[in-house]
């Protein structure tokens, strides 16, 4: 179970940060937009509406001044050509009054101006231009009306200077705006670029002091570990999420700590074991010194000695003293065997030379050759499949084929000759082998039971033996790595399955065609 830890991890660190981070900048982003729209509306206004009516006011005063030019030049010497620039001045006051008007946009100083300077205008116009460009004697008419003539276009002069100075105005407060504009513009974008800065540094002294400095003082405790240290104890620092992680490191740094510490009691337990099975086998080796020279010896003398005094006092003897005898020499001769058959059983993997490679095809033959006489006795046929060639010990090899087929022949069905084949195929990383017969068969409860010592199933009046050659059979096959176990599917008769391991290799085929069963090199009789 994980141990609680209270305190904000570093998802909540970051998730907060973030979140102000984000509301700075968005803050940020709307002060500089306003500030750009500011901008840009203070330019529209100055490029749109106050330097054009200013333009527009100037374009006025113009086509007012080219109007009086020409009443006046036309009222001095009534040449009907200084009317062109009075008729050319009344079509640009049109326009100019027009531009006005559109530039202004409702302003109301500007209309107010505008239509003052078209009221006096217009005076001037019917007072003064209009009746002495219409005069039959323009000079005439001219001089009458020079003074109120002068008066009012001075009026007009004056409402027209009005005009411009209030649009100057407009237009030098606009440019000041456009200015105030300008430099809030430069300080908002130079504050943002500031606050980014500003953000960047933070965001990498809080991810330092907030995670990778603890990461680090949680690294270089896991290091020391490593180095095998393992009585260091791993402490957390820092936000919740680390502080969890370093106890989850400690508790794996404990929990390895008492494994090492136990397989450390276990490895001194194992050499003390170690030791005590030096000690039993060298007890071993030399009971079985003892068993194969001391013991038998006595057994030898008791059989000796009884046949001897059987052959001198035989005819002294009646027959159940013979009889006695003979169960005295029976006894002995078993007990010899019984010897033998524990010390060969004894040295399977105890006593044995190092692998090498055996070629089981010769010691198959060379075994099948040896049980010659029990073969041409029981009129036996005894085939195989093609063998291999693999790593093991050959004597016990050969005692491993010996067992098996002389099991197969001596339990063979009576009135029938046995019939055994030993197959062979490959298996993953090693080879199956299997000694099928046709004899009496092995009960299925009693499977098992066969590769115990000492386990028969029948009397020794019916089949002579120790009950030892099956479980000599085990040991070998599971000193060689491998299995070995009666196929409870087979019948009539038994088949003894076993494996080897080994690299697989391919079957070797025979001469001329596929791999099929081969006769022994013993012809059954």
């Amino acid at each position: 179970m994980r141990p609680a830890t209270a305190g904000w991890t570093t998802r909540h660190w970051l998730a907060i940060s973030t979140a102000a981070a984000l509301s700075l900048l968005l803050a940020l982003i709307l002060c500089g937009s306003w500030v750009l729209a500011r901008s840009t509306t203070i330019n529209t206004r100055l490029v749109d509406h106050s330097t054009p009516a200013l333009l527009a006011s100037v374009r006025l005063e113009s086509a007012l001044i080219n109007q009086e030019t020409g009443i006046r030049g036309y009222g001095a010497t009534a040449k009907p050509t200084f009317l062109t620039p009075y008729r050319d001045g009344l079509t640009k006051q049109r326009e100019a009054v027009r531009a006005l008007r559109a530039a202004a946009e409702s302003d109301a100083m500007t209309e107010r101006d505008l239509a003052d300077v078209q009221k006096r205008a217009g005076t001037w116009q019917a007072r003064v231009a209009r009746p002495i460009a219409s005069a039959a004697d323009p000079r005439a008419e001219s001089r009458a009306r020079s003074v109120e003539g002068k008066t009012l276009f001075d009026s007009v002069r004056s409402a027209l200077a009005t005009q411009q100075a209030h649009l100057e105005a407009q237009r030098a407060a606009a440019r000041a705006d456009l200015q105030d504009a300008r430099t809030l513009r430069n300080w908002s974008f130079s504050a943002i670029a500031a606050t980014i800065l500003a953000l960047a540094a933070l965001v990498f002294i809080g991810l330092r002091r907030g995670v990778t400095s603890h990461l680090d003082r949680l690294s270089d405790h896991v290091r020391v570990v490593a180095g095998g240290d393992f009585s260091h104890p791993v402490t957390g620092t820092g936000p919740a999420d680390l502080r969890l992680l370093a106890a989850d490191v400690e508790s794996m740094r404990a929990r390895l700590a008492a494994e090492l510490d136990f397989r450390d009691r276990a490895q001194a337990d194992l050499a003390a074991q170690a030791e005590e099975l030096r000690r039993s086998n060298g007890e071993l080796e030399q009971f079985a010194y003892v068993a194969s020279h001391d013991l038998q010896e006595p057994l030898r003398k008791v059989a000796s000695f009884c046949q001897l005094l059987e052959r001198r006092y035989a005819k002294d003897l009646d027959e159940r003293a013979s009889q006695y005898i003979a169960f005295a020499v029976d006894g002995a001769t078993r007990m010899q065997s019984l010897i033998n058959d524990l010390l060969a059983f004894s040295r399977v993997g105890r006593l044995t030379a190092e692998h090498q490679r055996v070629d089981l095809e010769e010691k198959f033959e060379r075994t099948v050759s040896s049980l010659s006489v029990a073969v041409e006795e029981s009129g036996a046929t005894i085939t195989h499949d093609p063998l291999p060639t693999l790593s093991g010990e050959p004597g016990q090899l050969s005692m491993l084929f010996q067992n098996l087929l002389t099991n197969a022949i001596k339990f063979r069905t009576p009135g029938r000759p046995p019939v055994i084949h030993l197959g062979c195929r490959a298996v993953g990383d090693g080879w199956e082998f299997a000694v099928t017969d046709n004899g009496i068969g092995i009960d299925q409860e009693f499977a098992e039971r066969v590769f115990v010592v000492f386990q028969r199933l029948h009397t020794r009046e019916q089949y002579a033996g120790n009950g030892i050659g099956l479980a000599l059979c085990k040991k070998i096959v599971e000193y060689h790595g491998g299995r070995i176990a009666v196929d409870p599917g087979h019948a009539p008769g038994t088949r003894i399955v076993f494996t080897l391991l080994e690299p697989t290799a391919p079957v070797p085929a025979q001469q001329g065609g596929e791999p099929g069963p081969r006769a022994s090199a013993v012809p059954a009789v």
